[in-house]
């Protein structure tokens, strides 16, 4: 399949492939879209089989920024970068720094942050060869923090819509992946009663979770058909897909992953069992919100704000889901091409 065939194109303005031989750096930047301000969006560093499905991934995530940044109400168009490799091998400065005038050349048109197998130590050396890059240590530093809180907000949102509670307390949250953005999270749902369920390939972050919240170990080839009110997906993407699903018991799916739906008609095939799968790019805004406020001068208070607003747009869009007899991430994905529309034809105007 070519690029412009390719079905996750999505109306994207531009793709840049990048390579420099002397680093080894091969990585694939997309911009979805400028409509609203400059792309921004983070960096993966991952071992992807093929070059093929790096550019799905880059494009699945970049129009996901979009998403995100527009239901948030922030002047950004999505966009995302990846690096093809194994971090814990072939990462150098040197191939940061390459990577960093690739994203210099774009001139602003893209700002890009941490990702999986990036650090905020990283965005800082890639700040050597360009300006376009945010969550550095001196900045914003590690955005999960943010993500963590506003999910929590998220579950709170869903929990309230799917299962008439106004608390999360004793509600059952089944949370796959307990490192950065599960870790906090499962801090919030500690902190108002739920009972955790957590599972991770990392040993070592599941004891962290049992130790200070006192959740409870699965392994983690169960987790995702855990018998629990919340499933919270928060490690990599494709985890909701033909295999998975049949196995599902919780009746409410928010997580922090990106790109939990390993396709989109995946979203369709949960409402048809009854699930309430809520949108990851809107539960996981908190890190874009944080991640931009030093570009838009917002303090503290205002992230703090930004960020708690997610139980009410979460809220407000599993209504109109309901409403319009549609999947959230239908009624989202309406929502956003009306505000680009908008804000299009007012650039037209």
């Amino acid at each position: 399949m070519g690029v412009f065939e390719h079905d996750a194109l999505r109306g994207h303005e531009r793709i840049v492939f990048a390579a420099d031989e002397a680093s080894g750096l091969r990585a694939i930047i997309a911009i979805h879209s400028t409509v609203l301000g400059p792309s921004g969006g983070g960096v993966r560093f991952y071992p992807y089989a093929s070059s093929d499905e790096a550019l799905t991934d880059a494009l699945r995530l970049s129009w996901a920024m979009t998403s995100k940044f527009t239901l948030a109400g922030l002047p950004f168009g999505g966009g995302k970068s990846v690096i093809i490799g194994d971090p814990r091998k072939i990462k150098t400065d040197g191939l940061l720094e390459a990577f960093g005038r690739a994203v210099d050349d774009l001139g602003g048109r893209y700002v890009c942050g941490e990702d999986v197998g990036t650090t905020p130590e990283d965005m800082a050396v890639i700040h050597r060869t360009t300006e376009h890059v945010a969550g550095r240590p001196d900045t914003t530093g590690d955005t999960s923090p943010a993500t963590g809180e506003g999910l929590f907000h998220a579950i709170r949102a869903a929990v309230k819509q799917w299962l008439g509670r106004s608390d999360v307390e004793g509600v059952s949250v089944a949370v796959q992946g307990a490192g950065n953005v599960g870790y906090h999270l499962c801090k919030h749902l500690s902190e108002h009663g739920a009972r955790l369920f957590v599972a991770d390939i990392d040993r070592a972050a599941v004891d962290r979770a049992v130790d200070a919240f006192g959740a409870t170990a699965v392994p983690a080839d169960e987790i995702l058909s855990f018998d629990a009110d919340v499933l919270s997906p928060c490690a990599l993407g494709a985890v909701l897909n033909d295999r998975t699903i049949p196995e599902i018991k919780a009746p409410i799916i928010c997580g922090g992953a990106n790109n939990q739906l390993a396709e989109e008609r995946h979203a369709d095939v949960l409402a048809e069992r009854g699930v309430l799968f809520v949108p990851d790019f809107l539960a996981n805004a908190g890190g874009a919100i944080i991640g931009t406020s030093p570009f838009l001068g917002v303090g503290e208070a205002e992230v703090a704000r930004k960020v708690a607003a997610i139980y009410d747009t979460c809220i407000s869009l599993l209504e109109l889901a309901e409403q319009e007899s549609v999947p959230p991430n239908q009624a989202a994905e309406r929502l956003v091409e009306q505000r680009l529309a908008a804000a299009r034809a007012g650039k037209a105007g």
